[in-house]
């Protein structure tokens, strides 16, 4: 009885993970860019030391991947809005100057000039530094393969000057972990990796949303607290048995 106890507390214990993922991904709906990440699954691990050998408890465990898969996207016309096509992620500079990737592509000019997205993080370009865009009253372009260029209204018989290149990977044949500040890193290896076999690209002026389905979600979450409460049930129950027993032991 306390073996089915503590194997029943053990599994309401392992929960959490699948509490917080779910509550992440809830969090983040309506957030520009987001990408899920692969789901929480309990396995049975076979207990060592004294006892019987078919014991077994249950363990959480968690993949740490990104699920690039597509979100809804929303047609914005505005010229430094992007959306990432297929696998193609964005490289950025992260807080602490290194180098880290996003699928989020709102991006904003300061008075400073630099190119940023909406979450405050430095674009790079192809080499790896940050993008510098001129300031005043010009027109922003971006292409296809992410290249940016601008054109002066003024003067609009100098046609359009290119600037630089945004940095851009296919990830179609790397596997991306979200570090903790919410951009991706290559699960192995270093900072950087190779493009894949598809082509990086984005589409100007269109944004990408959240690929978290809210209604899939919530039925999971829903099923996690139904499961939650069969767990406290059981250890009730068995609370009930051995008053029962103790009870029997009385009058006996």
């Amino acid at each position: 009885m306390d073996r089915l106890i503590f194997t029943a507390t053990t599994a309401l214990n392992e929960y959490r993970l699948d509490r917080q993922s779910l509550t992440h991904e809830l969090a983040n709906v309506s957030t520009t860019g987001f990408k899920k990440s692969y789901e929480v699954a309990n396995r049975s691990v076979r207990v060592e030391g004294d006892g019987f050998d078919s014991r077994f408890l249950p363990r959480a465990f968690t993949m740490n991947r990104v699920d690039l898969t597509n979100g809804p996207r929303t047609f914005t016309g505005r010229p430094l809005d992007i959306a990432l096509d297929n696998q193609t992620v964005l490289g950025v500079q992260a807080d602490n100057g290194n180098l880290a990737f996003t699928r989020r592509g709102d991006f904003q000019v300061g008075p400073d000039g630099l190119l940023r997205t909406g979450e405050g993080h430095l674009v790079l370009n192809e080499d790896g530094d940050p993008i510098t865009l001129p300031v005043g009253s010009v027109t922003y372009n971006i292409g296809a393969d992410g290249a940016l260029s601008f054109m002066d209204p003024s003067a609009p018989e100098l046609g359009s000057t290119s600037i630089t290149r945004l940095f851009l990977r296919d990830a179609s044949e790397t596997p991306l972990s979200r570090r903790e500040d919410g951009l991706f890193t290559p699960s192995e290896g270093g900072p950087d990796f190779e493009n894949g076999t598809g082509v990086a690209s984005v589409t100007a002026g269109v944004l990408e949303g959240s690929n978290v389905s809210t209604v899939h979600t919530l039925v999971k979450f829903i099923d996690h607290m139904r499961s939650f409460e069969m767990q406290t049930k059981v250890i009730k129950e068995m609370k009930d048995n051995d008053a029962r027993g103790e009870a029997l032991m009385r009058l006996s």
